[in-house]
């Protein structure tokens, strides 16, 4: 049964892509650090040339996301730029930036409104 949670609900349809040619130029890993209330949620991706796994856990990481869940939901529902949650300050990354700019191409963009 599909998670009606939308950060488990991205990186479980992200595990089943497998491969993602927005990235077949992108190699390295990062690990978000998902903080929810009292507890943080981890997980892993991976990227070789477009190949993606994800996994869910710690590890070593060329990138470290650490970011709140009520952020990281509208990053992943595309109601808020990765990016832009770094240079507020609501989002984290310690590493090689480079793989946050690139793995920011599987968040869905942010949706405009039709003009009335």
């Amino acid at each position: 049964m599909p998670t009606k949670d939308p950060v488990e609900r991205f990186f479980a349809d992200l595990a089943v892509r497998e491969h993602e040619p927005l990235l077949r130029k992108a190699s390295g890993s990062t690990r978000f650090d998902v903080v929810d209330g009292g507890r943080t949620r981890r997980w892993l991706v991976t990227v070789d040339d477009g190949d993606i796994t994800v996994r869910k856990g710690n590890g070593e990481a060329s990138c470290a996301i650490r970011v709140e869940k009520p952020v990281l939901d509208r990053i992943v529902t595309g109601r808020l730029n990765a990016v832009a949650a770094v240079l507020r300050g609501d989002l984290v990354v310690d590493g090689d930036w480079r793989l946050l700019v690139r793995i920011q191409r599987l968040f869905p963009g942010r949706r405009r409104r039709a003009r009335a």
